[in-house]
């Protein structure tokens, strides 16, 4: 890893992530459908075009979500996640991103559980699921127990720097169990405020809109898509490395 805080850039294709390694990012988490959904599942071509272009599995981290909307899930579709967990990682990945809750606002513990033996020993990260929670700092409890290796969240916030006391708390409790990791809305100017309340790491997706014109045609969706732009990840890493020498 470069530095001694990580930057993890959220991509959609092998060209993001090759951007986003070249300009210093030291993992990427992989999902389709970002802007529309908040993140999906990746095709298994897409997760084996990554890993090509990452070099190590440890630097992938696919985003396992079976479709839209809140994370309360049913017996199929936890079955669905951990059939995808298993065959991301017999692929090559070395982390998975999932998060499941219960209706009362709690992890969901069973369907947690069998996703992480399906992991079999890969990172496990649970992802702004803890966002929804009305008590983050017992979901964070539970995680620890659970043996999760990071939390992505923004605090509760829109915007990650307007969660910070949030995030401030959870690094608190977590005692260096489980990573904290900021992400949602995070700016490049964001960074250092965020280092500032003891994180390691920072998630944010540094996206463009593509430019692209062709017309989508019948059924196609909206004209155009998100890129990844390596000015964006090259700032936020400069930002990140200065954030942690001044802290230091």
């Amino acid at each position: 890893m470069s530095g001694a805080a990580q930057l993890e850039i959220a991509v959609q294709d092998a060209a993001g992530a090759r951007v986003a390694f070249a300009a210093g990012a030291d993992r990427v988490e992989l999902c389709q459908a970002l802007s529309a959904t908040g993140g999906l599942t990746p095709s298994a071509g897409t997760v084996d075009a990554v890993l090509a272009v990452a070099g190590a599995g440890i630097r992938v981290a696919p985003l396992v979500r079976p479709r839209p909307g809140g994370f309360v899930y049913d017996a199929d579709e936890v079955a669905l996640v951990a059939a995808d967990v298993r065959e991301i990682v017999r692929r090559g990945a070395g982390g998975v991103v999932v998060g499941a809750m219960t209706r009362e606002g709690r992890v969901d513990r069973d369907a947690m559980r069998r996703w992480i033996d399906a992991a079999e020993g890969a990172e496990v990260s649970f992802h702004r699921a803890i966002d929804v929670a009305p008590d983050p700092l017992a979901i964070m409890d539970e995680l620890i127990e659970l043996g999760v290796h990071r939390v992505l969240t923004s605090g509760g916030a829109t915007r990650s720097v307007h969660g910070i006391g949030v995030i401030g708390d959870l690094v608190a409790r977590s005692a260096g169990r489980v990573q904290v990791m900021p992400g949602g809305g995070v700016h490049v100017e964001d960074i250092a405020r965020l280092i500032a309340v003891g994180v390691d790491a920072v998630h944010l997706s540094a996206r463009v809109d593509s430019g692209d014109t062709a017309p989508s045609g019948p059924g196609g969706g909206i004209i155009g898509f998100d890129a990844t732009d390596s000015s964006i990840v090259a700032a936020a890493r400069a930002a990140l490395d200065r954030a942690v020498r001044s802290a230091a």
